[in-house]
């Protein structure tokens, strides 16, 4: 059995906390006058949220975060001088409990770069639209994500969990093994999920699933850069794609993964029905899928997100025997997925990415 004691973080959706009438403080970096007066404009008219400053440049926006405190940074990769994506470990570096929203017209176009810097650190990504393009529904997305990686909860608060009642995971007990891994990402998950990968020795040879909210043009990128970073073959989970020991499926952008098991291995089926997170492709669907399907011989593992996707499929799998581990709250961009799981009593560790592997190797049987 595992040598970890369950956890649970308090009730907070970000890594963020502050008082209700604090706004988020922003920060700009693009080299475009034009676009940064329109973002300025837009995040300036929200009653919570301020400008601190809009800089042209990397190296200037590196500079005016050494001198003062934001929550969130609006960043062009495509600038002159030092680009983004090269200034991005330095901005990082600068204050590290601030969140990194990628903003630039290479976010279809150059889904290496943008992949390349949420694998580093950066929380979120969205398009830059063409000239025209700043309406209110691109408005009130972009907000949205704002107040998610600043502290600003879009949904409705996490339930605290009730402390003198055991947890869902202790009441059903692992009474069978563990055949197989399925994480659930989201915001701020690329670069949780590559220090997660890291970690696992290369003698850990389960095979792992990925559901991770993506765009569909990302997701070939993505699956490839983290072939490279978690030195493990990596497959897209397209209708029959069978996968072995030792290997990760990655969901594709358009269809949920279903898993069914195959002989000695595992194979990948597409879904399209609804999902209850509206969510496309869904964590519930997959870890439900592994609950019917495999008897639930898994361990589902949620990272940092939004909303509360794969809450349902993670009771489902409990239910069946499974196990359910979730990042801890400081290390999350922002604490929705993994914190609906721990608020739910469902989580037999909460715990940041690397520890996570730690559990998950310990439970495997690797010191």
């Amino acid at each position: 059995m595992n040598s970890y004691s369950p956890q649970i973080k308090p009730n907070v959706e970000t890594k963020h906390r502050r008082g209700a009438q604090e706004a988020i403080r922003v920060l700009i970096i693009d080299d475009s006058l034009t676009v940064r007066t329109v973002f300025s404009r837009m995040v300036t008219e929200s009653p919570d949220m301020e400008v601190v400053a809009g800089e042209r440049t990397a190296e200037l926006g590196i500079a005016r975060l050494k001198r003062d405190p934001v929550d969130v940074i609006l960043l062009d990769l495509e600038m002159p001088g030092m680009g983004g994506l090269e200034a991005l470990p330095q901005i990082l570096k600068a204050q590290e409990s601030a969140s990194v929203l990628v903003v630039s017209s290479l976010t279809q176009e150059g889904a290496e770069a943008t992949v390349a810097a949420l694998s580093m650190g950066a929380a979120d990504t969205m398009l830059k639209p063409r000239p025209g393009g700043f309406d209110a529904q691109y408005r009130a997305a972009l907000l949205e994500k704002i107040r998610a990686l600043g502290g600003r909860k879009t949904n409705e608060p996490l339930q605290s969990p009730e402390t003198d009642k055991p947890a869902l995971a202790e009441r059903s007990g692992r009474i069978r093994r563990t055949d197989l891994i399925a994480i659930g990402a989201s915001t701020g998950g690329i670069h949780a999920l590559n220090l997660l990968l890291k970690s696992l020795k290369p003698e850990y040879d389960l095979p792992i699933f990925v559901t991770q909210h993506l765009p569909t043009s990302f997701v070939s990128v993505f699956a490839r850069q983290l072939e490279v970073s978690a030195a493990r073959r990596t497959v897209i989970a397209e209708d029959g794609a069978v996968i072995k020991r030792g290997e990760i499926a990655v969901a594709t952008g358009h269809s949920h993964m279903v898993v069914e098991p195959d002989g000695k291995g595992f194979v990948t089926r597409l879904g399209s029905a609804p999902a209850v997170s509206g969510c496309m492709p869904s964590v519930d669907t997959m870890l439900s899928s592994i609950a019917t399907n495999c008897n639930g011989r898994a361990t589902a593992v949620l990272l940092s997100g939004m909303g509360r996707d794969g809450a349902s499929g993670a009771e489902a799998l409990v239910n069946a025997g499974g196990s359910v581990i979730a990042q801890d709250a400081e290390s999350s961009a922002v604490w929705g997925m993994p914190g609906a799981v721990a608020n739910a009593g469902l989580t037999s560790a909460v715990l940041p990415p690397e520890e996570l592997a730690g559990w998950l190797m310990d439970d495997y049987g690797i010191a």
